[in-house]
């Protein structure tokens, strides 16, 4: 067997019998040293693009993610140099198992894709869950669930977690006058108690949550303070392994909310993750 040993962070094509693999990190031939396999959800345009533009530009095997046919059209031309493209949609967990299963192993995964409710009226995913909590939670929830471990994971936040609710009692809005800005507030910080409940219980994989800013996109609008290129640097870093470390909430405009630290409320976060994806967290 032909294999290529990075372990020392040095490209060595080596002949090893079979048996010998075990317990030694091993990437294909032709892998260059220093170079990363990513997948960036939601990088059919925005931040997500951008930092999956950064990261090909730096040398890295970029997938992207879009979640129509469409999109990914959109995808490639902008990221010309990415390696390929998963289509699904993030709204429906028959897609996002698929996504996974398709997926397969990466050595970073950045979770971007996220949908921003407006106005007074509930919107439903195709499964019956409120459509922000679905893409914005679950989604992420069941792609790392269901996905091989990878080294690194970043997870997007938002400064708008400090103002979200702890209680889990009506997580979908049933019961609750539907808000949608209120409801995004509460996604990015149940997704943030996510990233610091992976960052407990997997140490060998590192997990941050990341607050890009108000950043100059279509959802963030033209008169944002920060520019895409200032927004996208955090995650990029992150992904590419340049800033190791874990357990952490990145952002230049506040510290993460007391709850993220606590492991009681995460580990209700991922309850209700399990119950609604009907999967456990490893």
């Amino acid at each position: 067997m032909v294999l290529v040993d990075a372990s020392d962070g040095e490209v060595v094509v080596d002949f090893v019998p079979a048996e010998q693999v075990a317990g030694r990190r091993w990437t294909l031939p032709g892998r260059i040293s220093g170079m990363a396999t990513i997948w960036v959800t939601g990088s059919a345009d925005g931040i997500g693009r951008e930092v999956a533009r950064r990261l090909v530009a730096g040398g890295h095997q970029v997938t992207l993610h879009a979640r129509n046919d469409e999109r990914a059209a959109s995808a490639r031309a902008g990221v010309p140099g990415a390696s390929g493209v998963l289509v699904g949609d993030l709204a429906s967990l028959a897609q996002v198992r698929r996504l996974a299963t398709e997926a397969g192993a990466f050595d970073a995964v950045v979770h971007n894709g996220a949908f921003l409710g407006r106005g007074r009226e509930r919107p439903e995913s195709e499964d019956g869950m409120e459509l922000t909590f679905a893409v914005n939670v679950l989604a992420p929830y069941l792609l790392t669930a269901l996905m091989p471990r990878p080294d690194r994971l970043v997870y997007f936040s938002s400064q708008v977690h400090a103002g979200g609710t702890t209680d889990l009692g009506d997580l979908e809005w049933r019961r609750r006058p539907y808000g949608g800005g209120q409801a995004y507030d509460d996604s990015k910080l149940y997704v943030t108690a996510l990233a610091f409940a992976i960052a407990r219980r997997w140490p060998e994989v590192e997990s941050n949550a990341v607050d890009p800013g108000w950043v100059r996109t279509r959802m963030g609008g033209s008169s944002a303070p920060t520019s895409i290129d200032e927004g996208s640097t955090a995650a990029v870093r992150l992904a590419a392994g340049d800033d190791p470390g874990t357990g952490r909430y990145l952002s230049r405009r506040g510290s993460a909310h007391p709850a993220v630290h606590d492991v009681a409320f995460q580990e209700a976060v991922i309850a209700a993750c399990a119950e609604r994806t009907g999967v456990d967290l490893p």
